[in-house]
């Protein structure tokens, strides 16, 4: 998945867990998972976060990324390729992905990603 400006390869965080996590800017629930999002982020640096928008005007996606101090790895996919690879239609949609490239898990929704449970789960991978 490239947009241009950044592009991500999944296959090349192969022996990582990776979140990848599809979402939009204009999506009211992800907006209100994105602070727990970015604290996961911050506390676990060896967890790879992916965030793959669907916004369709670059401008208010990359304004949103300014504003919101979005420090993930992130790429704009307005045609939703990624997300129809998926099959995902609802936003935000996360996948947890093993160290071997397997999914584990998936979250639909707004996710509280500061959940003890979920960071337990996540550890254990």
């Amino acid at each position: 998945m490239s947009d241009g400006t950044n592009t991500i390869h999944l296959a090349s965080y192969r022996g990582q867990v990776v979140v990848l996590n599809f979402w939009a800017s204009w999506c009211a629930p992800c907006i209100e998972e994105l602070p727990s999002l970015l604290r996961l982020h911050h506390d676990d640096p060896n967890l790879t976060i992916l965030a793959v928008s669907i916004d369709e005007d670059p401008d208010q996606y990359s304004r949103f990324i300014r504003n919101r101090h979005v420090d993930l790895i992130t790429v704009r996919d307005p045609h939703q390729m990624a997300a129809s690879l998926f099959r995902t239609d609802m936003w935000p949609e996360t996948y947890v992905i093993d160290r071997r490239g397997i999914i584990r898990r998936k979250f639909v929704g707004a996710t509280d990603w500061s959940d003890p449970e979920i960071r337990n789960y996540l550890k254990s991978l």
